[in-house]
């Protein structure tokens, strides 16, 4: 049985990003999403031998790819419809802790970012359109 969400939680990379970038940059912009909008989060698990595991989305991560340029206007329509987001840029591979990642975007304006990844979580067609010219990642 599938289930229809009417939000959608979306991962964009930048198309030239190395394997375990795209893997690191996946789960560090995820990685908030839970703290903020505690509904997308569902139940912790429990195997058979009922062993405990911490609760995940309730609903898929679906990730995109795009260019350099397609990250840059996909930020740009985040931002105009004020939809929660999280940004990873080029900066954050050469800091080593939560600080020094939140000093690095910090020191950067806004049209300056060298974005390499973005997280979008909102409404379906608002992300639909956040997204637009990105494709699904293979």
């Amino acid at each position: 049985m599938s289930t229809r969400f009417d939000t959608k939680i979306a991962v964009l990379l930048r198309e030239d990003l190395e394997t375990w970038q795209r893997l690191n940059v996946t789960a560090f912009l995820v990685s908030g999403l839970g703290t903020q909008f505690p509904e997308v989060i569902g139940e912790p698990y429990e195997d058979a031998d009922q062993v405990p595991y911490l609760p995940m989305f309730r609903q898929p991560v679906l990730v995109f790819q795009g260019t350099k340029e397609t990250l840059r206007a996909a930020h740009t329509r985040a931002l105009s419809r004020a939809l929660p987001r999280a940004v990873f840029t080029s900066d954050l591979f050469a800091t080593g802790h939560d600080e020094a990642n939140r000093a690095a975007v910090r020191a950067v304006g806004t049209a300056d970012l060298d974005l390499v990844g973005l997280s979008v979580y909102g409404p379906k067609n608002a992300v639909d359109k956040v997204l637009k010219g990105a494709h699904m990642h293979p």
